[in-house]
């Protein structure tokens, strides 16, 4: 059943129900650029070129999915909303892709096996983090409530990114199995967690409906969204901060094993803390963005961002506890990025509404996303590098040669602190200030004040 008015403030109830499917979804969010590479690389015995080489094909497609998903769901109207029969579609989807690609995978499994299932995980992946994102956008359309709800939204998901990196080392802690081990009951856990958490969002959590007309125009209207300053710079940033947190997720065990001489239980806790520190820092950002706007908010946070990753990278191995330490900080400004960016997507959603008419939504998320993987995409190139330069995953006796190991260096420590900073310049000048949305709703609830019943 869904709501014609929203009411001004969601309750933390509402709230968690509606983020809890972020806990599997950022299970797959976090194995995709991380777990799953080095996992296909190492166990299942495919060259780091050509797990690279599949990540990419399947993501360049999934780029082109996410508009026809985006589409579909402006298009779509049924009595239980506009997103939630498609966050529902998407769960068994997962959940066969989850078995597949974690559980059932064995050593010696071709390119085309994990071709395949990744591609059906990333259709699932496109559909249910889609529709959530658009459900996001109608459960609060004031500018600081807005960002609440992404704030919760996105400190669920590291809450979940948290969860599924503790399970393989505690699985090899508690010694109940090996690093392949944890890797499937990391697929069994996201298998179990899917239909949990999307079925208590579809029963606790409405869906209001905004007022617009069914989308038109073609693909030359779609297009025109892409001429937009608004949408150009979020665009624009979403992709610098894809691409860096990607290289830096692709390459961390490599770089804290090969480099820094760091085990994998160790550069998982290094990882996991650099998590937790998003965690803690993601209430500062949606602070500060209520403070200062959005946009300002996210170009402050990149910069220190980019200042505290670039310095905990370059401290020498052997001091644990002060990596350990500078990985925590240095994730405090992870977070910003992540949900501001869709906030501010959702706010740019409204101003498309007003001058059009149309509730274009699902589309601006999509290519939102689809910029995102893009980044995504772009991350794995060092892959490639790599493989150029003669590194290998599983270093050979004597190591990889020192050339390799400073262009893995590079690519680990410079290029993502020096694209988190270009989003901070990217944000100058962003027009679509406070004062402007509330212009934007005032309008709108204007407008959809004097619409005759029925017509949302």
């Amino acid at each position: 059943m869904t709501e014609n008015t929203p009411p001004a403030r969601r309750s933390n109830a509402v709230l968690a129900s509606f983020s809890g499917p972020c806990l599997p979804l950022a299970a797959f969010g976090v194995a995709l650029p991380v777990t799953l590479p080095e996992f296909y690389a190492t166990h299942v015995g495919l060259s780091i070129g050509m797990v690279g080489a599949m990540f990419m094909a399947v993501r360049l497609i999934d780029i082109l999915f996410d508009p026809l998903v985006g589409w579909g769901m402006d298009q779509t109207k049924t009595r239980f909303g506009r997103y939630r029969p498609w966050m529902a579609v998407s769960t068994p989807i997962l959940m066969l892709a989850a078995l597949m690609i974690f559980v059932m995978v064995r050593p010696g499994a071709g390119p085309g096996y994990l071709f395949l299932w990744l591609l059906v995980l990333y259709i699932g992946f496109s559909i249910g983090t889609l529709s959530q994102l658009g459900w996001a956008s109608v459960l609060a359309p004031q500018y600081d409530q807005r960002s609440r709800v992404y704030a919760w939204w996105q400190a669920f998901n590291i809450i979940g990114v948290i969860a599924i990196l503790i399970l393989p080392t505690a699985v090899i802690q508690l010694g109940i199995g090996d690093y392949i081990a944890g890797v499937h009951i990391m697929g069994w856990a996201i298998i179990i967690a899917l239909p949990l958490t999307i079925g208590l969002a579809m029963l606790a959590v409405p869906e209001p409906m905004n007022a617009g007309a069914a989308p038109h125009g073609g693909a030359r209207a779609y297009l025109d969204l892409l001429k937009r300053p608004t949408v150009v710079k979020l665009l624009t940033a979403d992709l610098l901060l894809g691409i860096a947190p990607g290289i830096t997720g692709a390459l961390l065990f490599f770089f804290f094993g090969q480099v820094k001489g760091y085990d994998r239980t160790e550069a998982s806790i290094f990882m996991l803390l650099y998590f937790i520190g998003g965690l803690v820092g993601s209430p500062i950002w949606a602070w500060l963005a209520g403070k200062v706007g959005k946009d300002k908010a996210l170009a402050i946070a990149s910069l220190i961002f980019a200042a505290l990753y670039f310095g905990a990278t370059l401290l020498p191995g052997g001091n644990f506890a002060l990596t350990a330490g500078a990985m925590f900080i240095a994730g405090l400004p992870y977070a910003a990025g992540l949900f501001l960016l869709r906030a501010m997507m959702a706010d740019a959603g409204d101003e498309v509404r007003l001058e059009t008419g149309v509730d274009r939504t699902g589309l601006m998320f999509s290519i939102l996303s689809a910029t995102t993987k893009i980044g995504h995409v772009v991350a794995l190139i060092p892959y490639l590098i790599l493989q150029v330069v003669g590194f290998e995953a599983v270093a050979p006796a004597g190591g990889n040669s020192p050339t390799s190991l400073l262009v893995l260096q590079v690519l680990f420590i410079a290029i993502p602190a020096l694209l988190i900073a270009a989003a901070a310049w990217v944000l100058k000048g962003y027009p679509l200030t406070p004062d402007r949305h509330a212009d934007i709703r005032r309008q709108l609830d204007a407008r959809e004040a004097t619409m005759p019943q029925g017509a949302t």
